[in-house]
């Protein structure tokens, strides 16, 4: 049976796909009319600085329903048949994006915001057409844009124009593509598993049917994909030594040499000869490819090493695996395609805390501790976890339908959804360049693979 809370129920849809009207939402929660729609004017000034838009109930929350289960496949399936009935009647009208929108602005393209809005639910009809972007509509934005993976800033910018304006149609081929990836595994996948979700930027930990935590995470950048596959977790470790693979001795150590001969030194990788000598980073000839006759290896660090203090061992036929890292900033980035085609993990400690929830002597305690000490040191899960590498753009659950970016062009849909790509567009906080992820910022090559 479909959730009744479901946002994007048949009865909203005919109703324009409003969301529950506030009025009923206050009444429920016992308010009163201070939070009616606010007029124009003074009083829509006053109710901005109250902040009503805070509420709980008006924001997205962190789903419990897994990526991969049966119920995301019900939920999708119903979605899809309410996009069918909205394409029908016509879809939305798209936003003029000639100026950014935000608390305080004013004008006819708020009001064709507003009914965007309202169309897909994320703005309750009840509060008007005014041309006042007040804080119901901010509220509004930021559901939207925590449905389609971008910072819910409540600032209507570049990449949420473009969210707003790709095509009903699109969206419905999108849902009706990855309902077929959905259901590849809609069957039982164990009690625990993980799920790394590519365009979501993503993991989550599941457990009896119920995700158990969420992770943001870096992944392959657009020329180095991470790949979509199937593995198991076999081993977790602790301060590991990080060897360059081949690929990036060509691709980044080189040029990085080339521009900063102090380079391997202030990273502390160690420049290893054929018979297992180090040697100094002036033996070789940086001019050529003479590096890729030689070993790199970065010596063990929270600060220093790419790999941050954790490894995690998913042997797989592409050479990646999961880890921390020691720049934290990516996970705070909406752009988050930024790694050579490993993932790195938000809140590594937690993650592998579950991973190795079942190993005797392996507490958090004791990773802590294991962590603190520098030392080299693994650890096994009783049992292999699954891990599940998936590429899913659209999708429903917990009553809200999701979109994200088709940043691998895997959906074949041309240029409308690949025009939301924002590694060629600017984000939506000024100054911040969604493509310096942490390697940039950092100066850290990113790992690959440790042949």
């Amino acid at each position: 049976m479909i959730n009744t809370n479901f946002s994007l129920s048949r009865r909203i849809f005919a109703q324009g796909l409003a969301t529950t009207s506030l009025s009923a939402l206050i009444a429920g929660m016992g308010g009163s009319a201070a939070f009616a729609a606010p007029a124009d004017g003074f009083a829509a000034q006053a109710e901005w600085e109250q902040k009503y838009d805070a509420d709980a109930a008006l924001q997205v929350k962190r789903t419990v329903t897994p990526l991969l289960s049966q119920q995301t496949v019900v939920m999708t399936e119903a979605a899809i048949q309410q996009y069918r009935e909205l394409v029908a009647r016509g879809g939305w009208q798209g936003v003029a994006s000639g100026q950014t929108l935000k608390l305080g602005s004013n004008g006819a393209v708020v009001v064709a915001l507003r009914k965007r809005l309202m169309v897909t639910g994320d703005l309750d009809e009840a509060v008007g057409l005014s041309p006042v972007f007040d804080s119901y509509v901010q509220a509004a934005v930021r559901r939207f844009q925590a449905r389609h993976g971008i910072n819910a800033t409540g600032v209507v910018a570049q990449q949420t124009f473009q969210a707003l304006n790709v095509p009903a149609q699109d969206r419905l081929r999108q849902l009706e593509l990855n309902l077929v990836r959905l259901r590849s595994f809609a069957s039982n996948l164990g009690p625990r598993f993980i799920t790394m979700n590519i365009p979501a930027a993503a993991v989550e930990t599941v457990e009896s049917g119920t995700v158990f935590s969420h992770h943001a995470a870096g992944v392959g950048k657009i020329d180095r994909q991470s790949p979509v596959m199937q593995a198991k977790v076999v081993e977790v470790n602790f301060n590991p030594f990080w060897t360059v693979p081949v690929s990036i001795i060509r691709k980044d150590l080189i040029p990085k040499m080339q521009a900063d001969p102090n380079y391997l030194s202030d990273n502390k990788i160690r420049v290893i000869d054929k018979h297992g000598n180090e040697v100094p980073p002036s033996a070789v000839n940086w001019n050529s490819m003479d590096a890729v006759n030689y070993r790199f290896r970065q010596d063990p660090g929270a600060d220093v090493n790419s790999l941050g203090v954790v490894r995690v061992n998913i042997p797989n036929p592409h050479g990646v695996y999961m880890h921390d890292t020691p720049a934290k900033g990516v996970f705070g980035d909406d752009y988050r395609f930024v790694s050579s085609g490993c993932v790195r993990v938000q809140n590594i400690r937690d993650y592998v805390a579950w991973i190795l929830k079942d190993t005797p002597g392996w507490d958090r305690d004791r990773i802590d501790e294991a962590i603190r000490s520098g030392a080299r040191l693994d650890a096994r899960p009783v049992a292999p976890v699954p891990v599940h590498w998936v590429y899913v753009t659209a999708w429903a659950n917990d009553g809200i339908v999701q979109f994200r970016e088709d940043i691998y062009q895997r959906d074949g849909f041309g240029s409308t959804v690949a025009a939301l790509q924002p590694a060629l567009q600017p984000v939506e906080a000024p100054n911040r360049d969604p493509r310096a992820g942490a390697v940039q910022r950092s100066g850290l090559l990113d790992p690959m693979s440790d042949d």
